[in-house]
């Protein structure tokens, strides 16, 4: 017998050009004057001012924050948060990628909070600390197709002084509406394009490998990689083949649901590698995915034999998906070690040591030591 809590999306409107209801879907979630965030690159472009010219014409009001990094940090929050307070706003819309995205939601749920965000962590029952009254609503339009963060309740957030990244979650961060409009990906170029679709890849795989029980989640995770087989080539060969898009941003948004299940290994050495040394997330997740899956291979024959079987791969079991993937990676131009990215071994023992101490390592399904994690770590930088 079991005893589990699970939650899942929120409101999602799927469909390309629906971007253009979005003061409707403002409206729906009583939001009357509201605060857009996005990165510093998206902020300039045109579907931001026309998100913004939309929304002012007819809420009457719609104000820009643009100050997000790639990997969003605690200043980034506060100075949003600084922001959001001055002009009045009563709800946020986050706009774009996952960065931006997870920003909006963690200055949301502190619009109306009396403790620092790091308080808020994802540890034991800290989300309890927060007055869920004082979380602003949110909208979430994605620009990218990786993350899923316009489904989750959680953001994930580089703290600066500790040289860390930390999960803060809380079930009212989750979007009351999500816009997923394909023909705001077209102009997303390959690269990118494929780190972040082997970004959704690894939280459907992670997912599935999660020794909790959490059946809704498997099955979600299944389908969101059977899309992300057939789609993700043809978006990277294509990116204006905008079927393939949707269904890509829809695959997004399953693997996020998925990792309700939890995440791993891959999570925990990407997200320690991504605070020290600030590369795209999913990039990372993407080289180091193998080698966490090798170091695994122990835990995961059952669970290898039945995605072989349900991906319909030429190959049974754990080598038929570990060609697959290794397969999919080079297609997609992703480098196969960390050396290519400029890493080194220099920190292998701290981010060991980081990786043991990463939330995320709990649902891995091999309780790797701080020492089994550095050694992933050097494989993943040497190559196997």
């Amino acid at each position: 017998m079991h005893t589990s809590n699970w939650h899942y999306p929120t409101s999602i409107r799927v469909g390309a050009g629906r971007v253009r209801e979005l003061a409707d879907a403002c409206r729906s979630a009583g939001i009357q004057r509201p605060l857009l965030i996005t990165d510093r690159d998206l902020g300039s472009q045109p579907m931001i001012q026309q998100a913004l010219d939309d929304c002012r014409r007819e809420l009457g009001q719609c104000a820009l924050f643009d100050q997000v990094k790639g990997n969003p940090t605690g200043s980034n929050v506060a100075a949003g948060l600084e922001r959001y307070k001055a002009g009045q706003h009563d709800g946020v819309i986050a706009f774009g990628g996952g960065s931006a995205l997870d920003a909006a939601k963690a200055v949301a749920l502190m619009s109306g909070q009396h403790r620092p965000l790091w308080d808020f962590e994802d540890i034991g029952t800290n989300h309890l600390r927060a007055d869920p009254d004082g979380i602003a609503p949110l909208i979430a339009v994605p620009t990218t197709a990786g993350t899923g963060s316009e489904v989750g309740r959680a953001a994930v957030i580089t703290d600066e002084a500790a040289r860390v990244k930390r999960t803060i979650l809380h079930l009212r961060m989750m979007p009351k509406v999500a816009i997923l409009d394909a023909r705001l990906t077209l102009s997303l170029p390959p690269a990118l394009t494929a780190a972040t679709g082997m970004d959704a890849l690894t939280h459907c795989i992670e997912a599935w490998c999660s020794p909790v029980w959490h059946p809704m989640a498997e099955a979600v995770a299944v389908k969101g990689l059977q899309m992300i087989r057939q789609h993700l080539p043809r978006v990277v060969r294509d990116g204006q083949d905008l079927e393939a898009r949707e269904q890509m941003l829809v695959a997004s948004s399953l693997g996020a649901a998925a990792f309700q299940r939890g995440l791993g290994g891959v999570h925990a050495i990407a997200q320690s590698l991504g605070a020290l040394y600030d590369h795209h997330h999913g990039l990372l997740n993407a080289i180091v995915l193998p080698y966490v899956l090798v170091a695994n291979q122990a835990a995961l024959h059952q669970p290898m034999n039945e995605l072989a079987h349900d991906l319909r791969l030429p190959k049974p079991g754990f080598n038929g998906v570990m060609d697959w993937l290794l397969q999919l990676r080079h297609d997609c131009g992703i480098p196969h070690t960390l050396a290519a990215l400029g890493i080194d071994e220099r920190d292998a023992e701290l981010i060991g040591r980081m990786a043991f101490k990463d939330g995320c390592s709990h649902t891995n399904p091999v309780r790797h030591c701080a020492e089994g994690y550095q050694r992933i770590f050097s494989h993943a930088v040497q190559g196997m």
